[in-house]
C-alpha cells in the first residue's frame, strides 16, 4: 500500500488537513500519515472547526513528531509550504512542496481557503497516483 508522508514544522493545520483528506478520499487504497519537526502542543482549534465543516472529524489528532521511521515508510513526502516560510524540515530527503500559507492565527474564512486549496491538491495527489 502507497504511504504519502505530509510534513509542516507544526504539525497542528496543513499537514493534519491533508492527512485527513487523504485518508478520506482515498477509501483504504493508500494511506497518509503527517508529522512535524517541532510539533506543536496539539491541533489547531481552528483547523479543527472548518474539517468538522465538511464532515471530517479530527478533534482527537494529536501532532506527531517526524523520525527516520515515517520517513522509511513514506512512498511520497510532501512538505506543506516550508519554502515559502524559509524553513523546510524534511529537506534531507526528496520532498515535494506544496507552498501554502499556514493557517495559524488566521480568521475562519482564511482557513476554510486553505483547506480548500489542501482539498483540490490531494485530490490531484490521488488522481496522479492512480487512486481516483
Amino acid at each position: 500500500m502507497k504511504t504519502v508522508l505530509f510534513v509542516c514544522i507544526h504539525n497542528s493545520g496543513r499537514s493534519q488537513i491533508a492527512e485527513a483528506f487523504f485518508n478520506h478520499l482515498a477509501k483504504g487504497k493508500a494511506r497518509a500519515i503527517s508529522a512535524g519537526t517541532e510539533p506543536g502542543k496539539q491541533v489547531q482549534a481552528e483547523v479543527v472547526q472548518v474539517m468538522k465543516e465538511v464532515g471530517i472529524d479530527i478533534s482527537r489528532n494529536k501532532p506527531k513528531a517526524l523520525t527516520e521511521e515515517l520517513l522509511q515508510q513514506a512512498n511520497r513526502v510532501i512538505t506543506m509550504g516550508c519554502m515559502t516560510e524559509g524553513v523546510c524540515p524534511a529537506s534531507f530527503v526528496e520532498t515535494q512542496d506544496w507552498a501554502l500559507e499556514d493557517p495559524k492565527g488566521k480568521p475562519l474564512e482564511k482557513v476554510r481557503q486553505i483547506r480548500d486549496e489542501i482539498k483540490a491538491r490531494v485530490t490531484g495527489l490521488l488522481s496522479e497516483l492512480g487512486l481516483q
